[in-house]
């Protein structure tokens, strides 16, 4: 992968989105949890510093990225991911997807970005410290000046908002 590793990720990303959300909706059996995953992973890829960063596999990496991120949001809804969906999800095949995929993943990326500059002010700024930032909720409490419980709220309202508007456009 090239120096600069995060636009090369994010462009694998869009071009391949349709392929890998349909293949993590297989494997869950949910393609809202699938859709929730690639999300968070293109929100996290914004906060990796370029630097340093190889990344010799971008199917692998993505596929681990969306894994983690799926089994975060069942953890935060209390439920957990079965050993072997994660297995699954690592051993995914990578066929190179076709027109139709790529100008549907562009457009998926480009609405949630839309989506985000709607959300109020607070949410988003949760939803980006969290799961762009990577910073924990409890911290983000803090350096929000709110309660844990206020972020775990605007975190969880943006995240209806954003699979609700999603969905909604997809009709």
């Amino acid at each position: 992968m090239p120096e600069n590793t995060q636009p090369a990720l994010l462009d694998y990303l869009t071009r391949r989105y349709g392929e890998l959300k349909l293949r993590l909706a297989r494997v869950l059996r949910n393609a809202d949890l699938a859709g929730d995953a690639l999300q968070d992973t293109w929100l996290r890829l914004h906060s990796q510093p370029e630097e340093g960063l190889v990344v010799r596999s971008p199917r692998a990496y993505l596929i681990r990225m969306a894994a983690n991120a799926a089994v975060d949001i069942r953890r935060r809804h209390g439920q957990s991911l079965a050993h072997e969906e994660i297995s699954e999800l690592l051993d995914l095949a990578d066929p190179a997807p076709g027109p139709a995929q790529v100008a549907g993943a562009r457009s998926d990326l480009g609405q949630l970005v839309r989506l985000l500059e709607r959300l109020p002010a607070r949410q988003r700024e949760v939803i980006v410290l969290v799961r762009w930032e990577g910073m924990a909720q409890k911290e983000v409490a803090r350096r929000l000046g709110v309660s844990l419980r206020t972020v775990e709220l605007d975190l969880k309202r943006a995240h209806d908002y954003l699979d609700a508007r999603m969905a909604d456009e997809k009709k």
